[in-house]
């Protein structure tokens, strides 16, 4: 039996499929995994996503000791209230793990950082966070005492405002995308992990049944982690342990965009690594579309035609928007050297074409890519 979250009750209620996730019990689908995917798309869906871990972090040095940790730099989010995406890696420039970090002011007018980090890297992720603290006054809080709703879709922030208290409703209304409002322990942040616009709720545990039933009576769709997999892959977002690891890198994983280079003078832990392994070039991120039968999965083969090296699939799966399989995968920078983007995939021992594409897939509803 595995770990549950403040909403178990809920999801058996309400006749969720559930699954071992990370060790947690989590509901994968309510009946229909597509129904739930486009509910999100056209309308508002949302999801169950205590099984992630908040982390506080305070304390004079936490600006200090952060900008060292994060290959982002936190001093980019100087307002109180942003959130800035950013991977924390190890020596060798792996991903120790992937997490949004919110900037908050506490009763006493401190700063802190609320952290969002992933279920199956929580123990592991404190364990490194408190390693690399001892020489920094810094406190470390595992908010274990949480829950997490995200609440995605084009009318989520609509849907969402009826059940929030007016006063942090007007607030949260007012927020630009990757900003948070923060209400002693409800804070309410315009993220997601969908392509949808949306709120992701960090509520007390105790109040994590009132509020998501209030989302339901309010015409909100439950949904599970399938759906929940299918959203962010065809948002072309990452999924750690898949697109990325600590044996790969961000310069290989599409996320050279989270590393904040400039000032020189920042040194982070995995920089020197990260830097070697600009100069010598990479490996790349591509978007996949399969043009033949058969669904992309991870850990697929890859070939290229006229140019040496193998690929590897490393997030396939079927995009019940584009109506078609769809992937990630890492791929050979020089395959993409002459703009010729036809690539093979292994798929139950046959060969099947597929075209690189630029990724996202979909954002806001809109299909981004030509089919």
């Amino acid at each position: 039996m595995g770990k549950h979250t403040p909403l178990f009750d809920a999801h058996q209620a309400a006749g969720a499929r559930m699954v071992d996730f990370a060790g947690w019990d989590m509901p994968v689908n309510y009946g229909s995994q597509i129904d739930e995917h486009h509910a999100v798309r056209k309308d508002a869906g949302m999801f169950d996503v205590s099984h992630m871990s908040a982390v506080d972090i305070s304390g004079p040095q936490v600006t200090e000791f952060l900008r060292g940790l994060w290959a982002n730099d936190v001093a980019k989010a100087k307002m109180p209230g942003k959130a800035i995406y950013t991977c924390m890696l190890n020596t060798r420039g792996g991903v120790v793990d992937d997490l949004i970090a919110y900037h908050l002011i506490d009763e006493e007018d401190r700063d802190f950082y609320r952290v969002v980090v992933n279920a199956g890297t929580t123990d592991k992720d404190l364990a490194w966070i408190k390693a690399q603290a001892k020489d920094y006054d810094v406190s470390i809080r595992h908010r274990d005492d949480l829950a997490i709703i995200a609440v995605q879709g084009p009318n989520a922030r609509d849907k969402a405002g009826e059940v929030l208290d007016e006063e942090l409703d007007a607030l949260a209304m007012n927020l630009k995308p990757f900003y948070a409002v923060h209400d002693r322990d409800w804070l309410v942040g315009r993220t997601g992990y969908t392509g949808e616009d949306g709120f992701e709720l960090i509520v007390p545990a105790g109040e994590a049944e009132k509020l998501w039933n209030g989302l339901l009576k309010g015409g909100v769709t439950p949904c599970g982690l399938g759906a929940r997999d299918t959203l962010r892959l065809e948002a072309g977002l990452n999924l750690y342990g898949q697109d990325m690891d600590e044996d790969s890198h961000p310069l290989e994983s599409g996320l050279e965009w989270t590393v904040a280079w400039e000032p020189e003078e920042r040194e982070f832990i995995g920089r020197e690594a990260l830097e070697h392994a600009r100069e010598q070039g990479s490996q790349k991120m591509v978007g996949l579309l399969l043009e033949g039968r058969g669904v992309m999965r991870s850990h697929q083969a890859l070939r290229h035609a006229e140019k040496d090296g193998e690929g590897e699939v490393t997030s396939g799966g079927y995009g019940p928007t584009l109506e078609r399989s769809i992937g990630l995968a890492r791929v050979p920078a020089d395959w993409l050297a002459d703009g010729d983007s036809e690539v093979e995939v292994e798929i139950r021992n046959k060969w099947v074409k597929a075209q690189i594409v630029k990724y996202p897939f979909v954002r806001n509803g809109k299909i981004k890519i030509d089919l």
